[in-house]
């Protein structure tokens, strides 16, 4: 756009200036990215980084370990895929419960359609979901219900029911208000505004954090297998026990092959919803 002078001449428009800081605001920027390089460099010793020239001190296991890997054994296919089937049920399981415990928890914790005192309780439910590792909450239900799938699926519903919560929450509060306030302005009820005014609106979204929330659980799965969950996990660990690394290859890749379909799956679904 130009502006024009009193000759009917074209003039360039004003470029505005560029955006300056105040000298606080620099300097919290340097107390803040100061600190974080500070708490870098005190840590490399509590993380041990400054042996990280000892990778290389034992080349020749690496070596002998990669070659063992670079052979598979699919002999035993049969097993380990029905295993790794097996993973994706209990990850499939574990979102879908956790969306029937996320649906509530989200609208319950948006401070635009709930009051402050049942926000408050809810967000420490949710907060508390999200902080306990889903390992720990797995090694609980072990010694509730026993070794096997129906633990994995119970930690992964509770541990990703706080995560899709809090993102569940987060969409209800960013939503247009104008769809609710027509819905209100017919004298609807308060239940009837979240189904007609807020569900069509984050619906789509909902969908695509569950989808890429099963994504993660189906790799989540896997490792809770490692502590007798059930799924491709456990027979991961018993084969690298008995030094079987040709079937511990085999097992890698079947994982990494389940995974990518998924995600594949996924991103397809959430092309279509988005």
């Amino acid at each position: 756009m130009s502006d024009t002078t009193a000759s009917g001449a074209a003039t360039p428009a004003a470029i505005p200036p560029a955006p300056s800081k105040s000298p606080a605001s620099w300097g919290l920027d340097v107390l803040v990215w100061g600190g974080i390089a500070a708490l870098l460099i005190y840590s490399i010793g509590d993380v041990d980084l400054a042996n990280i020239a000892n990778v290389g001190r034992n080349a020749e296991n690496v070596r002998n370990f990669a070659a063992e890997l670079l052979r598979p054994d699919f002999s035993d296919w049969r097993q380990f895929v029905g295993q790794m089937w097996l993973t994706i049920q209990i990850a499939l399981w574990g979102t879908f419960l956790a969306v029937f415990l996320a649906v509530p928890l989200g609208l319950a914790a948006a401070r635009n359609i709930a009051p402050t005192w049942v926000v408050t309780p809810v967000r420490w439910v949710m907060n508390l979901l999200r902080s306990i590792p889903d390992l720990v909450m797995a090694l609980l239900f072990i010694v509730a219900v026993g070794l096997g799938p129906l633990a994995g699926v119970l930690a992964i519903t509770l541990n990703t029911a706080g995560v899709l919560a809090k993102l569940f929450s987060e969409a209800v509060e960013s939503i247009d208000k104008g769809p609710v306030e027509g819905v209100r302005a017919t004298g609807a009820s308060s239940l009837h505004e979240i189904v007609w005014g807020v569900i069509p609106q984050v619906a789509p979204l909902w969908t695509s954090f569950a989808l890429y929330r099963f994504e993660s659980n189906s790799r989540s799965a896997t490792v809770l297998g490692l502590i007798g969950a059930g799924g491709i996990g456990q027979v991961l660990f018993d084969r690298m026990n008995g030094f079987d690394y040709n079937a511990v290859s085999a097992i890698v890749i079947i994982v990494v092959v389940a995974v990518t379909l998924i995600d594949m799956l996924s991103q397809a679904m959430r092309k279509r919803l988005l």
